[in-house]
């Protein structure tokens, strides 16, 4: 709510508001862009280093201040400072949020049976109801008068209860931070019986020590990015994963041109969004439910990138319809029911690829692998636009299919089931 509350209007507020050119409207946009997903590794790194809990509050703190600098920036250099603000917030709270919510998914599938796709479902239906309501209380605010200030200050406002709500309710640690600090606490006081045995003074040998923990800490660290970033299943996931993030920043790109030759206007694009999330409002949790207990979550993954495949081949195969925007109508639904089924999978999937204690990095990094691959693919679909209609959607319809076949590669995961039963196989 509080994201989509400001960030729908703001192009339109550095461009007829503060009179930007075009071309710095959408540098803005983009470094919003790199800001938030391409810095997503980065607040991964920091959640396995010092837990979820303080870089959560501290990237909430952080996103409203960026709210507040952008109500009241004027200049360029100031709205640009605010909005990388903002982006880096997100990638600190995003990447430790989605990674303890996906620790704790499957925390409770151990403890209770219950398949982890479901705590991931919610998650995910919860997004889109925010992606929902925002945009309907950024638009009530302007009509009222208050402007892009208010919208920003309203935004403010939805993250100071977010900051307060994640103080009251996250937990203060983690068992991987416990077992951490419990590792530390005793490689300190072997340290320091070695140093009574050894009979050196103190004052020396801390001198010789400190050096040496600062060097452990910086190969663990090291270790760790090595880990993930060698890790060939996962970053078979990431390029799969990538193949639906470029697939759906075409609701960006290839969408509005579509409707735009369709209907002469883009003015039915806001219906066609909210119809993809209401759809994810809906039916999320209980498509979730029915998948996770029937299907892997490769299976679930490798669906979903087909079935977002077939939204881009059914666009020239649908009727125009009532209103032409029957095409668009079918890309939006199919889109959308791929997103539902391979999301919660793919999430799901990263616990079982990677150690628990790189579960941050991992849940960043995932997300950072696939913004770059958005950034690539955006100019190379961008393109596409020039060529006849069947040609750009057989070609778009391609990426996600690439991605479903490196994603059959995947190692099946763990599907819902019963406590005590066997998993489905995928």
């Amino acid at each position: 709510m509080g994201f989509y509350a400001v960030l729908p209007y703001l192009a339109t507020h550095l461009g007829s508001g503060l009179g930007m050119a075009g071309w710095l409207v959408g540098l803005v946009l983009g470094l919003r862009t790199f800001s938030q997903q391409g810095l997503f590794v980065v607040g991964g790194a920091l959640t396995d280093r010092y837990g979820p809990r303080p870089v959560v509050l501290a990237g909430c703190a952080l996103r409203i201040t960026g709210f507040g600098w952008l109500a009241v920036a004027a200049s360029t250099a100031t709205v640009i400072a605010a909005v990388l603000l903002i982006g880096f917030a997100a990638a600190l709270f995003s990447p430790a949020v989605e990674s303890e919510a996906a620790r704790e998914a499957v925390r409770n599938e151990r403890d209770t049976g219950a398949p982890r796709a479901h705590v991931l479902a919610l998650f995910s239906a919860a997004g889109q109801a925010g992606a929902f309501i925002g945009p309907l209380l950024g638009s009530l605010l302007l009509l009222l008068g208050g402007g892009f200030r208010a919208a920003c200050l309203a935004g403010a406002v939805v993250f100071v209860g977010v900051l307060a709500g994640h103080a009251r309710l996250m937990p203060h640690a983690d068992p991987v931070r416990k077992r951490k600090r419990k590792r530390k606490r005793k490689r300190k006081r072997k340290r320091k019986r070695k140093r009574k045995r050894e009979r050196e003074p103190e004052r020396g040998e801390d001198r010789t020590q400190a050096p040496d923990t600062v060097t452990r800490t910086v190969q663990r660290g090291r270790s760790s990015w090595r880990a993930v970033f060698t890790n060939r299943p996962f970053l078979l996931l990431c390029l799969a994963y990538s193949g639906y993030l470029v697939s759906y920043n075409q609701l960006y790109l290839s969408l509005p041109v579509e409707v735009e030759r369709a209907t002469g206007s883009g003015a039915a694009l806001g219906w066609l969004f909210a119809l993809s999330s209401l759809l994810v409002v809906v039916a999320q949790v209980p498509l979730t439910r029915f998948s996770a207990h029937r299907v892997a979550p490769r299976t679930a993954l490798v669906t979903g990138l087909a079935v977002v495949a077939a939204g881009f081949a059914a666009v020239p195969l649908t009727p125009a319809g009532p209103g032409g925007l029957l095409p668009g109508a079918a890309l939006v639904v199919l889109l959308t029911l791929g997103q539902m089924l391979l999301v919660p999978a793919a999430r799901g999937l990263v616990p079982d690829l990677v150690e628990d204690r790189q579960l941050g990095l991992a849940t960043g990094a995932l997300s950072s692998v696939s913004g770059v691959a958005v950034l690539a693919g955006s100019a190379a679909t961008g393109a596409l636009l020039d060529v006849p209609a069947p040609v750009r959607w057989a070609a778009l319809a391609a990426v996600p299919l690439a991605g479903a076949a490196l994603a059959f590669t995947l190692p099946a995961g763990r599907s819902g089931k019963v406590r005590g039963t066997r998993a489905v196989a995928g």
